[in-house]
């Protein structure tokens, strides 16, 4: 499996249709997730690509452009870790 790219867009809305603009995001190429959340934020998009230069694109470009978002917060993650990961790790002790 070839490695990927990831990172967590907060997206605070402005007032209105929160879950229309959710699957308009949902939509775009890239997207993995959108979670709708409480908080300082109204939705989280999960953006997995190939290329770092395909968030900017994704992020810049096509999320932030759409009518309805106030503004968005981009995490860029380094690593992944996860439950299956821990497993793999101990699998080399045997």
């Amino acid at each position: 499996m070839s490695q990927m790219v990831a990172c967590v867009v907060l997206i605070r809305a402005v007032p209105g249709d929160v879950p229309a603009l959710a699957r308009r995001i949902a939509g775009i190429d890239g997207v993995a997730e959108v979670y709708s959340v409480s908080g300082d934020y109204d939705l989280i998009a999960i953006v997995r690509v190939k290329e770092y230069e395909r968030i900017a694109e994704i992020v810049t470009e096509e999320i932030a452009q759409i009518q309805g978002i106030e503004r968005t917060n981009t995490l860029t993650a380094f690593r992944v870790f996860s439950k299956q990961d821990l497993g793999t790790a101990w699998d080399m002790f045997d």
